[in-house]
């Protein structure tokens, strides 16, 4: 487990959020004792092909630019607002752990209280719950 103070863009203005990150294994603990809700930050098509159950899929990402750059959604705090309160215990999940790093700063900086961010992200996740080599399917 660690905290990380990464740049976070919210509002046009640059701050830096203290962001703690947890491994899978202690992120297996925190979702199995039912206090934290699980917000996986992936974009949909890669939420429909798998996620954590229970999750509740906000993006934070929209798409990806012909030359690979990823469009932010705008709207990313305001959607997990309208699924969380503020003090809600949450565990923010990616592909990898970047892009859940990124939104749990811009959440932090929005307010919220209780955001963890899962280091390795969901495919470390299914590592923990299924220790078989997967495929993942992108």
């Amino acid at each position: 487990m660690g905290s990380l103070g990464i740049a976070s863009a919210t509002g046009g203005q640059k701050t830096t959020a203290l962001v703690e990150s947890v491994d899978s294994e202690a992120a297996c603990a925190l979702l199995a004792s039912g206090q934290y809700g699980y917000v996986d930050v992936r974009m949909w098509e890669d939420f429909d092909v798998g996620h954590v159950a229970g999750a509740r899929n906000v993006p934070y990402y929209l798409s990806v630019t012909p030359r690979g750059r990823p469009e932010r959604n705008p709207h990313f705090v305001e959607q997990v607002a309208a699924l969380h309160a503020k003090k809600d215990r949450l565990l923010l999940g990616c592909r990898q752990g970047v892009r859940s790093r990124l939104a749990a700063a811009d959440l932090l900086d929005a307010g919220f209280k209780n955001v963890k961010n899962l280091q390795g992200g969901y495919l470390s996740l299914l590592k923990c719950v299924n220790p078989q080599p997967l495929a993942y399917h992108q």
